[in-house]
């Protein structure tokens, strides 16, 4: 059976992916961007009764609402609720101002919020739905200068787990989508930048020979692979999308494991 997504930040990119991805297999799609009009090609070849574009930006609640209503007005459910709409802000935790890291807040982890917030009754109402959130191999490691965004995603997985074991008996799944990295504009035009401070350039310097030639997967390959987590019986709460994050990962959890295990007889003390 065909099913109704509703996609944040369809402009281009991983979400931009996603919606012509179910579109090309049938399903229906409420395609949400900051400018409509970007929206206008999937209009043109997919259709208005596939198709519904929604002007939107995540960060403001009651948009989100209004957004979530129209969809659910025009479709009449909601099977899937992809929250992708985010960007990253680069500079080192000195540099970043308060209206950075309440601008990169605001954006990555309130817009999946307010998102989240507004489907839960009718997802509840149905009896079923699956709830994707976006987040990022940086939502369970992290690499200097994305201070910012790695506070986002950490947060959007903390409470994206938790909101999972909440609406599991109400039918209701949630995955974290882990990706690497990807074609996209996320480090170029759709990022946002801090002012350097001179006494961070040899980091900076380390950071472009180490990423320097770092591979990137393709967009639409990350949009196949998520029809595999939408259309599983049981999908996982967690999932890495390309390799390059278990490359990561596993290492740095083994490094974990073995400093809480070093330092164990601390923490014997401190329970007294």
């Amino acid at each position: 059976m065909s099913k109704v997504w509703f996609i944040t930040g369809t402009s281009r990119g991983l979400g931009r992916a996603f919606a012509e991805s179910a579109l090309e297999r049938g399903d229906k799609v409420a395609a949400t961007a900051r400018n409509v009009s970007s929206l206008d090609e999937l209009v043109t070849k997919y259709g208005e009764g596939a198709v519904l574009p929604l002007p939107l930006d995540v960060t403001d609640k009651a948009a989100v609402a209004a957004a979530v209503s129209a969809a659910h007005e025009k479709f009449g459910r909601l099977d899937v609720v992809v929250n992708n709409a985010g960007y990253g802000l680069f500079g080192m935790v000195e540099e970043i101002t308060e209206q950075q890291l309440r601008d990169q807040i605001e954006t990555n982890l309130f817009g999946a919020f307010w998102v989240s917030q507004a489907v839960l009754p009718i997802m509840r109402a149905q009896g079923d739905g699956h709830i994707v959130q976006i987040s990022s191999v940086g939502g369970i490691a992290a690499f200097p200068s994305l201070g910012a965004y790695h506070a986002s995603k950490w947060a959007l997985e903390g409470f994206s787990e938790a909101l999972a074991q909440e609406v599991a008996g109400a039918g209701i799944k949630v995955t974290i989508v882990e990706p690497g990295g990807f074609a996209t504009d996320w480090g170029g035009s759709s990022g946002a930048h801090t002012d350097p401070i001179p006494a961070y350039d040899q980091v900076r310097e380390a950071l472009a020979a180490r990423f320097g030639e770092a591979r990137y997967a393709e967009s639409a390959d990350a949009a196949a692979a998520l029809l595999h987590i939408v259309d599983a019986a049981n999908p996982p709460l967690r999932v890495f999308f390309g390799i390059e994050p278990a490359e990561v990962v596993q290492p740095l959890y083994a490094q974990r494991l073995q400093t809480w295990a070093d330092w164990e007889h601390v923490s014997r003390i401190a329970q007294g």
